[in-house]
């Protein structure tokens, strides 16, 4: 009989000594920590996952085969990533001793680039990604993937266009204003003569033509009428009455610029009456085929100016702000 010293020193002993440590059946004292925090040494640490390593290319492999039963692949696939979750302990116990840093948060990708579905979490395996159930939340996630693509790609055409898309260009060829104007002369006349049969005046008289503003006030101001009118140059802000004319032998010289008068700045700020005589007299006009209306209420409302809205909101916020600090006085 031989002792078990002989035992432990034959090549038999040996060769299922190396296979159970391969297989990660050691000896009862070596058997790999339950605590992932339990283990100080950074060496034991780096042995133990490469063991975990090692269990789950084995146990990846294992799971391929196709005479295994729906059972075992479920367990296969349960033990596959409860190693994987016991590979992220041990992997924090190194990083917490020191060592390299072997986390790595990769995205699984397809043929097509894509990200795989299943891969964060639970991971499916081998012939897992074929269990009932499991196939079908996977077609499921693609056609969701399908129809956002499909989707986003029908919104794209309508990105990044030029201002022709938005119509912006319509007018600049000039004949969508000629058929406006058209269709406006047309409406204007039908409209005229409804009027007219239901006021019961006289249809022999003639039509008047639909007002309009003229061309040079509907057009804006461009840089060449700009740049030909004779006051058009820059100049800096001057006081009434005090500049100072140059000094010649001691007498003052009058400047050669052009003073403006007031009849001229009268001109220049009387468009805001130009355009209330234009709207009276247009008023006029129509109250003459309407005579239950006059003038008056047929002439548009006059809007506030600037300093007039300015003032307004000042009051109201003296107001709040009096309310807040001192309370409503009537009370």
């Amino acid at each position: 009989m031989a002792r078990n010293e002989e035992k432990a020193q034959s090549m038999l002993y040996r060769f299922r000594e190396a296979q159970a440590a391969e297989l990660g059946l050691g000896t009862r004292s070596d058997r790999r920590p339950r605590m992932a925090s339990a283990c100080k040494s950074l060496r034991e640490c780096e042995r133990w996952r490469g063991e975990i390593l090692r269990e789950i290319s084995r146990k990846v492999s294992k799971i391929q085969d196709s005479g295994l039963t729906d059972y075992e692949v479920r367990d296969l696939n349960d033990e596959i990533n409860k190693l994987l979750r016991e590979k992220r302990h041990w992997e924090n116990q190194i990083v917490a001793l020191g060592g390299a840093n072997y986390r790595r948060n990769v995205a699984m990708l397809d043929d097509d680039g894509k990200e795989v579905p299943g891969t964060k979490g639970y991971k499916y395996f081998g012939r897992a990604k074929e269990l009932p159930g499991v196939k079908e939340m996977f077609q499921s996630k693609k056609k969701e993937q399908e129809e956002e693509n499909v989707a986003q790609n029908f919104y794209k055409k309508f990105t990044n266009q030029g201002p022709a898309y938005f119509g912006d260009l319509d007018e600049q060829d000039g004949k969508l204003l000629e058929y406006e104007r058209a269709a406006e002369d047309e409406e204007w006349e039908d409209a005229h003569r409804h009027i007219r049969t239901a006021l019961g005046l006289a249809e022999d008289e003639p039509i008047p033509p639909l007002p309009r503003p003229s061309a040079a006030s509907a057009l804006p101001p461009t840089d060449q009428s700009i740049g030909t009118h004779p006051d058009s140059k820059r100049k800096a802000p001057e006081a009434d009455g005090d500049t100072d004319a140059p000094m010649v032998d001691g007498e003052s010289v009058p400047s050669k610029r052009p003073h403006v008068d007031s009849q001229t700045k009268d001109s220049t700020n009387g468009n805001g009456g130009t355009a209330d005589a234009t709207a009276l007299q247009y008023a006029r006009t129509t109250a003459a085929y309407i005579p239950f209306l006059s003038a008056d209420d047929l002439v548009p409302p006059k809007m506030p100016t600037q300093q007039e809205m300015e003032a307004f909101l000042l009051d109201l916020r003296k107001k709040a702000l009096v309310e807040e600090y001192f309370g409503d006085q009537q009370s």
